[in-house]
């Protein structure tokens, strides 16, 4: 039985990449961008809805991330959802969801002025943007104002 886990975003960065480097010299970089929806309720009101989610990306892909992408600029990413799961300092467990990027794709004009015009990066023609194994434990981006921020990783 075959499965899919692919994911398709296209919102505005809320903070700019945060580039770091493992143990081993691979590149990370992590980011939260955020995707609205607006719809009318039954009144008649305009309603609308954020949510809020965490990027990874790795190796040369998370460099051009930090050189590039800016907070507030427009992006399209595609990746993989992925959870981790840890227990807190109270020993309550934990759970933290990302997208682990595969691609992006800067959006907007030449004339923004968070500058550049359209780049597509496609980390699958990066072999190098891959970790060697799934048991790698990278740092994990700073959660979201009023939730724990006791990650052990």
């Amino acid at each position: 039985m075959a499965s899919l886990n692919k994911v398709m975003l296209i919102g505005n960065l809320g903070v700019d990449p945060e580039l770091k480097y493992t143990p081993g010299g691979q590149a990370v970089a992590t980011f939260r961008i955020a995707t609205s929806r607006q719809w009318k309720d039954k009144d008649g009101n305009s309603q609308e809805d954020t949510q809020w989610h965490n990027i990874k990306v790795w190796g040369r892909s998370a460099e051009v991330a930090q050189q590039y992408l800016k907070k507030g600029r427009q992006i399209y990413v595609e990746g993989r959802i992925e959870t981790r799961q840890y227990d807190d300092k109270d020993g309550n467990r934990k759970y933290f969801t990302e997208i682990v990027s595969e691609r992006f794709l800067m959006l907007g004009s030449k004339r923004d002025d968070t500058g550049g015009g359209e780049v597509d990066y496609d980390a699958a023609a990066d072999s190098a943007s891959r970790p060697a194994s799934r048991g790698y434990s990278s740092p994990a981006p700073k959660p979201p104002a009023g939730e724990d921020d006791d990650l052990p990783f």
